[in-house]
């Protein structure tokens, strides 16, 4: 996999609408080549065939695969966040279990595209230094929008907002993205309904110290 930074930046920033949909075009092919072909076998080569360009054309907008990958790990990302800023900024319901189901549902929304293509893009994609810092950024939008909700939400009784908006915001985007990749994945519906009860049932559930005392006194 080529790491240089370089080798994964496209070569052709489209300043055409006819030059904008060869890279659509491209970026659409590719997705489907690596997610029938796998990354080892998902070629430039198909990719360009799928496209139907010449592959000197595929190699005036990216120098190799990696880069393709890079721009649909970027593409998958900016869509996700999309999403979920779209849903933070419509009136939320009053109960914390449905708040909770709506963030699953939208992140659960954004991998079912297809679970082959984001398996490749977990295991393979490249971490260039730009992807690297937009994942951190949209990290901490999250964590600090939840850590909002948490505070003011009058069914939460967690303690440490922070460290709970951070478990929150990790735990549903890398299950999510565990399960639904996985080769037997697991049935949305269901998962979706299991994630929800296990992040509402922590955050309401009464703090350890309060649950522990009891049993001291009886010991």
């Amino acid at each position: 996999m080529t790491s240089g930074r370089r080798g994964l930046q496209p070569r052709k920033q489209p300043r055409q609408a006819r030059a904008e949909l060869t890279r659509q075009r491209i970026l659409t092919a590719a997705a489907h080549v690596f997610a029938e072909y796998g990354y080892a076998a998902g070629t430039t080569n198909r990719i360009a065939e799928r496209a139907r360009i010449s592959i000197g054309s595929l190699y005036q907008y990216y120098p190799n695969k990696d880069a393709i990958l890079a721009e649909l790990l970027i593409r998958h990302l900016d869509a996700g966040g999309d999403a979920i800023k779209s849903r933070q900024d419509e009136e939320q319901p009053d109960s914390l279990e449905e708040i909770m189901r709506g963030f699953a549902r939208t992140v659960i929304a954004n991998h079912l595209d297809d679970p082959q293509l984001l398996r490749v893009m977990m295991e393979r994609g490249p971490r260039t230094p730009e992807l690297l810092e937009k994942i951190a950024r949209h990290e901490r939008d999250r964590i600090a929008y939840t850590r909002e909700l948490l505070e003011r939400h009058p069914e939460v009784r967690v303690e440490d907002t922070y460290v709970a908006a951070r478990l929150v915001v990790s735990t549903v985007e890398l299950v999510v993205h565990q399960l639904i990749a996985a080769p037997n994945s697991v049935d949305t519906a269901r998962l979706e309904n299991e994630l929800v009860a296990m992040l509402t049932r922590y955050l309401t559930a009464a703090p350890a110290a309060a649950t522990e005392g009891p049993a001291r006194e009886g010991a």
